[in-house]
């Protein structure tokens, strides 16, 4: 069987040893994120089957579905195996399919990890990162609400997502930032800047959508003459890519299918050669 443990490790803020390879768990909902998933016994059986596979780190948020995300992780593999990471996300408000407006005002964000909490089934995050910090909010208000959960016991490390190296860098002046979240990947690469500073820094760079949601893997993708020499599909190519881009870097693909998930795990084994990379470094 095809295991995400081939693939190299990160210590996510310093003491949590997770393998890069993750799972991303918004595709768990129903459409427009929103509500139970269509089929829900297959939900449960992907996520039972990552962590089967080798996953020990799986990536969610408060408002995938809202809540359904990590009602489901829970329902399938809790009590969770010692070695599993799950991190989660607060600071979007859901008032309707495909809808994400923001709010950063602590309350609500303390409210949200403590719901966080309840659906997760644990009495501590192992990473909880702001969704999207809120222009009407002070940041240090954002971050101070996550930091004081902390100071409590109820959150191990703390992340930001979609931030620019000036913002990380406030953020880190207001609290220690375990990880980032932005969007990054083989044809989209405007978070370079942030990646490098990760990089320099030792934070985990968590790219979303690391495969463009599916675009990467089409047979006419640009990666396609690539993965057919490889003997590989364009996924798994694309990911292969980002293993490799950066130490920091831990993609965590999303997957309604067990069949997908174990094809996108199997990126792990994958090797690209120095040719191979400068080829897809020119794709951007």
């Amino acid at each position: 069987m095809t295991t995400a443990t081939a693939t190299t490790t990160f210590d996510l803020g310093g003491d949590l040893t997770v393998h890069r390879l993750g799972y991303g768990a918004m595709q768990l909902t129903g459409p427009g994120v929103w509500g139970q998933p269509v089929d829900r016994e297959g939900a449960l059986a992907v996520v039972r089957a990552a962590v089967e596979q080798g996953v020990d780190f799986i990536d969610t948020a408060d408002s995938y579905g809202p809540q359904v995300s990590e009602q489901i992780i829970a329902d399938a593999v809790h009590p969770y195996p010692e070695q599993l990471v799950i991190g989660t996300k607060a600071g979007l408000l859901r008032t309707g399919p495909g809808e994400w407006p923001v709010c950063g005002r602590p309350e609500y964000l303390t409210q949200q990890v403590e719901l966080s909490l309840r659906n997760l089934r644990v009495d501590r995050i192992d990473l909880v990162q702001l969704h999207r910090i809120d222009p009407e909010v002070p940041l240090a208000d954002q971050l101070g609400a996550f930091a004081a959960l902390k100071e409590q016991g109820k959150v191990r490390h703390i992340g930001v997502s979609e931030v620019s190296v000036e913002e990380l860098k406030a953020a880190r002046e207001i609290t220690e930032i375990a990880s980032v979240q932005n969007l990054y990947n083989l044809t989209t690469r405007q978070s370079q800047d942030v990646l490098d500073y990760a990089e320099a820094e030792g934070i985990a760079f968590i790219p979303w959508f690391p495969i463009a949601t599916g675009d990467l893997a089409k047979p006419d993708s640009p990666v396609a003459a690539i993965a057919q020499e490889l003997d590989a599909t364009p996924s798994q190519v694309a990911l292969a890519w980002l293993l490799q881009k950066s130490p920091v870097l831990l993609p965590i693909p999303g997957t309604k299918s067990v069949d997908h998930l174990t094809e996108n795990l199997a990126a792990a084994q994958l090797t690209l050669s120095a040719d191979d990379m400068a080829r897809l470094d020119a794709l951007a």
